[in-house]
């Protein structure tokens, strides 16, 4: 009688990709011209020049990626989903006036709302690259609904990693907060809802669907006291922290008269810096802003679109990138980068750099690919699972065509994907799935994503007008 099978005996199922460029992003950012992907089940089982090895058994699918180029799927570490349904309003204002115009209309909104904003937000980013993403949802009226479980039931019908990053603000207008009274929580209540998110829906195991960071909304819009025991939550439970930090200089005032001192000073006496904490922006940092940040390792989302509609400067990320700090992507709420894109990112992140201090040596092709894939995983503390195309890593990973009219005459593929056109997906694969396919969504209806999020973002429009 034949020996009970061993749990490595088990049969996998092999997709082969081959005939394509790849950009591993690993270490020593290795490329093949001409190269395979093999993915057995949901991990990748080797990556290299030339063909596939032969002999392989149970290859359910094998793909000609001639024309294309293989990189690891990109990754999005700050967002707000919800802005899907407010998007193109107060398209003149700066920060701080474009969230007094709309923070009573997201004040309004519920679980309906940020499920179809969810899927609108996610299908965007997934049909571009995004294989992981991060959600800031941080405004939860009272009667809203159960808006955790809403947003993450959307997001796992598209199919891609969730990093949920928990929200919270309990300092309103009647505390000299911006946000209306009736949208922000308790410090308790906020400290639990938080508390009940982890431990509902947090998943640490290899190859998770769901994270969820502590993660109140800002210096102002969230009272010291919020900080310090969010901080502490999350150390308590072994979760991720994440915040916006220093995203203009009139949050740099507002800390000065409130606090007596600068944001990165303030995030440090509450206990937010650390290799467990990312920030969004961090636009308006110092020298000595940035060697605290690298000296914790403190991580930051860049969001080079949302910053430059917003006109709150030019992040200083080359200089970030030297002092040793963690940079990733975002593409920030659709209410401040309407196309929702994490592929226009690399492109403007590398441009936009480009018109500061360091001209063109802030950024190349490369270096803006890494921040959209293995800096993504840093940032969200997944550099084991995701971020670049190694044996024994997640099968999350895009195939570029570049083949087409609008990068025919480019002939390097990292170049072509960056500097080029936004790139047709014909496979994204998160876990060895497929969530893209020629570009279009795998596992949802886009059509009908769109009609019900145009159906919500009016009726938001009428109760917020209703007042």
């Amino acid at each position: 009688m034949a020996a009970p099978a061993s749990p490595d005996s088990a049969v996998k199922q092999r997709l082969v990709i081959e005939n394509c460029a790849i950009a591993t992003v690993d270490a020593h950012d290795t490329e093949y011209a001409t190269g395979h992907v093999v993915v057995a089940d949901r991990v990748i089982e080797s990556v290299g020049a030339g063909p596939a090895p032969e002999g392989l058994e149970n290859v359910v699918r094998r793909i000609d990626g001639t024309g294309h180029l293989v990189t690891p799927g990109l990754i999005n570490t700050h967002h707000h989903f919800y802005q899907w349904i407010t998007r193109g309003l107060a398209t003149d204002h700066n920060l701080f006036n474009w969230l007094v115009a709309l923070y009573p209309t997201w004040a309004r909104i519920d679980a309906p709302m940020l499920a179809a904003a969810t899927q609108g937000s996610l299908g965007m980013m997934v049909k571009g690259g995004v294989t992981t993403a991060s959600d800031h949802h941080y405004v939860f009226p009272r009667g809203s609904g159960d808006l955790v479980g809403a947003e993450l039931a959307a997001a796992a019908e598209i199919g891609a990693r969730i990093t949920l990053a928990r929200g919270s603000m309990d300092r309103s207008e009647k505390d000299g907060g911006l946000p209306p009274d009736f949208a922000v929580e308790t410090t308790e209540g906020a400290l639990l809802a938080t508390e009940e998110a982890i431990d509902t829906h947090h998943d640490a195991s290899f190859g998770s669907m769901v994270h969820i960071a502590a993660a109140p909304c800002s210096p102002f819009s969230v009272s010291t006291e919020l900080m310090r025991e969010g901080a502490a939550l999350a150390r308590r439970k072994g979760v991720r922290m994440h915040t916006h930090g220093s995203e203009t200089v009139e949050e740099e005032k507002f800390c000065h008269e409130l606090f007596g001192m600068g944001p990165t000073d303030y995030f440090e006496s509450t206990g937010w810096l650390g290799d467990d904490v990312w920030m969004a922006h961090c636009v308006h940092m110092n020298d000595s802003d940035i060697a605290a940040f690298a000296r914790t390792g403190t991580g930051v989302a860049h969001c080079p679109s949302s910053n430059a509609r917003l006109a709150a400067g030019i992040a200083r990320v080359p200089d970030m990138l030297a002092a040793g700090v963690p940079v990733g992507l975002g593409v920030d709420g659709t209410a401040s980068n309407e196309s929702g894109e994490l592929h226009t990112e690399l492109r403007n992140a590398l441009l936009i750099n480009r018109l500061g201090a360091h001209k063109e040596a802030a950024l190349n092709a490369r270096k803006a690919l890494r921040l959209g894939t293995y800096g993504g995983a840093q940032v969200l503390g997944r550099t084991a699972e995701i971020g670049s195309l190694e044996a024994g890593k997640l099968a999350d990973l895009v195939l570029w065509k570049l083949d087409g009219l609008g990068h025919s005459s480019i002939a390097d593929p990292v170049t072509a994907l960056v500097f080029g056109a936004a790139a047709p997906v014909t496979l994204s694969l998160v876990g060895g799935r497929p969530v893209v396919e020629d570009n279009h969504l795998s596992n949802v209806d886009e059509d009908a994503i769109a009609r019900t999020a145009r159906a919500e973002a009016q009726r938001l429009a009428r109760i917020a007008a209703e007042g």
